[in-house]
């Protein structure tokens, strides 16, 4: 299952990549050199996305069992879990424009 989702988002990311150049009228036509760009920027954007999500699933987790065991600091717990979802996200929007960027080379 877990290659399946990987399979999407590298397909996903892809399209988004050829659909980006293919909307710039100066970009050159599609060859095979810009099919290898364009697979290694959907790669690049979906696994980014993917290692986000999984990342931000265990702080979630995480934050959830720290709350069961102590319920009195879930306002700090909650906290700290949105302090830190937001770094990894940060950094995985961070790898998708890095992706893009390199689509355009």
């Amino acid at each position: 299952m877990k290659i399946a989702h990987l399979a999407l988002a590298t397909l996903v990311g892809t399209v988004c990549a050829t659909a980006a150049q293919a909307a710039d009228p100066a970009a050159p036509a599609a060859s095979a050199a810009n099919w290898g760009v364009g697979i290694g920027a959907g790669l690049a954007c979906g696994l980014a996305a993917i290692g986000a999500g999984f990342g931000i699933g265990r702080i979630g987790g995480s934050a959830v069992e720290s709350i069961a065991r102590q319920p009195e600091m879930a306002g700090r717990i909650f906290i700290n879990m949105l302090l830190t979802a937001a770094f990894v996200e940060g950094v995985a929007l961070f790898a998708v424009v890095a992706g893009f960027l390199n689509f355009g080379k």
